[in-house]
């Protein structure tokens, strides 16, 4: 392995638990269902860029930047997390989003974007949704630059070959509660949306020859795109940390059936498991990432996808903020 994957940040002190959820298990009647709790990481709410950004900052401040330049969705979770790392680092950060595919950008609007103005992001740039968000990043890092600073663009969501390695050492980092706990996990099932989650623990469970299969469930593109993404990436951060396992395409596993009409566009099996999950569990799951995520493992749960003697964990990425901004899907309807 090359030294790359040991050169991070910290910013989560010790692992993140695993719970079981044997109220939700006995209520959906199927496999022995366990949590694991990344919306407790370290950073401004918490939640699974955390990881990512132990890395991507690493390599920022390894080359000298002052600012940080992400992109993300006008709710992004990743954008409020990077700009947390930004300011425990003593950075800058600006950000650029995407307006809102449905319906008009609320400058005054709660959740993560009112954190951006609360952390105090320097800039905040707003492009249409169907505008490019690298282009827009290079025009700010090129402002930057002629004006002497030193800029760091990182993706969105913190999805390429460095970003990545956070979920391999949380990979490894689940295989030993798993040998800690004398359960190991047949199946972690985890949303995917930018790819790095599910590639970074792909590529950890490989490189520890585990037998976990992961299960990416879809929060916008069809199966066919998201599976070419999250291997394509998987390919780069192997390559990146000198993995030398044999990689088959059977083993990027990504369902489609559960996004509904698009990314954070709410669905009724979303509001169910989110309900469902409160309700059982006493855990908050958000509308767009872990909502349809949580939705996609009781779909094939019911489906009949796992035996009764299976244990999955599910993988929590975080985004509470995000229940807030959606307060109509989930309060009693009047009149």
């Amino acid at each position: 392995m090359k030294p790359i994957r040991y050169e991070r940040r910290k910013y989560t002190q010790g692992p993140t638990p695993i719970e079981r959820l044997e109220r939700l298990s006995q209520v959906l009647g199927g496999p022995h269902i366990s949590i694991k709790r990344d919306d407790l990481l370290g950073l401004t709410a918490g939640g699974n860029k955390t990881r990512k950004l132990e890395y991507l900052v690493a390599d920022a401040i390894r080359q000298g930047a002052d600012t940080l330049i992400t992109c993300g969705a006008v709710q992004s979770n990743h954008c409020r997390l990077t700009l947390a790392a930004a300011v425990r680092e003593g950075l800058r950060c600006q950000l650029v989003l995407s307006a809102p595919e449905t319906g008009d950008y609320n400058p005054q609007a709660g959740g993560n974007h009112l954190l951006f103005h609360l952390l105090g992001a320097e800039q905040i740039e707003v492009i249409p949704a169907d505008g490019d968000m690298l282009a827009a990043m290079e025009k700010l890092a090129d402002s930057l630059r002629e004006a002497g600073r030193k800029p760091y663009l990182i993706p969105v969501g913190g999805s390429n070959e460095i970003g990545s390695l956070g979920y391999m050492a949380c990979a490894e980092e689940i295989e030993q509660q798993a040998w800690e706990s004398c359960t190991p996990f047949d199946y972690v099932v985890t949303a995917t949306g930018s790819g790095g989650t599910q590639a970074g623990l792909i590529a950890g469970f490989l490189a520890r020859q585990s037998s976990a299969k992961v299960i990416g469930i879809n929060v916008s593109r069809d199966r066919a795109s998201q599976e070419a993404k999250v291997q394509e990436l998987l390919a780069r951060t192997a390559a990146e940390v000198g993995l030398q396992a044999t990689i088959h395409a059977d083993v990027v596993q990504c369902e489609e059936r559960f996004v509904g009409p698009g990314y954070a566009i709410p669905t009724e099996e979303m509001v169910e498991a989110v309900q469902l999950v409160a309700r059982t569990e006493g855990i908050l799951l958000d509308p767009v990432y872990t909502g349809k995520a949580m939705a996609g493992l009781i779909g094939l749960i019911r489906e009949g996808r796992f035996s009764q003697d299976d244990h999955v964990l599910f993988l929590h990425t975080g985004g509470a903020p995000a229940l807030y901004t959606a307060s109509e899907l989930f309060l009693p309807k009047q009149g």
